[in-house]
């Protein structure tokens, strides 16, 4: 089970890896996935499971100390690195995130799919 639910956002961030103390020059990027405690994101430069970065909010300019702890190269061939939040944090990404108990197969979820003209009509007298 997840620690806090990942929400599918693409958001402007600055990526910069550290090599002990000195923080070298950053790359700007996209998250693909947020949480409370990290993200998904595309990233060209080179990292290893463990390493450590600082995450740039582009639309805040917050910044947020993390590591990578996953990495893989995506459908389109560029590599997506997971990075974990030193400190879970969440309000570095300023959304609102689900509940805690929310399912996408809950009852108050909205569902996708064919729907019957009778069904698109009721839906929009209301």
């Amino acid at each position: 089970m997840r620690r806090s639910q990942r929400v599918c956002l693409t958001l402007g961030v600055e990526v910069f890896r550290h090599q002990g103390d000195v923080r070298l020059p950053g790359e700007q990027t996209k998250t693909l996935t947020v949480s409370a405690h990290g993200a998904l994101l595309l990233l060209n430069t080179p990292v290893v499971i463990g390493d450590s970065l600082t995450l740039r909010n582009l639309t805040t300019k917050t910044e947020l100390r993390c590591r990578v702890v996953n990495q893989a190269i995506g459908p389109q061939g560029v590599p997506e690195v997971g990075v974990e939040f030193l400190k879970p944090s969440r309000n570095f990404w300023h959304i609102a995130f689900p509940p805690e108990d929310w399912s996408p197969r809950g009852p108050e979820s909205k569902t996708y799919g064919p729907q019957s003209a009778a069904n698109t009509a009721k839906a929009s007298k209301e």
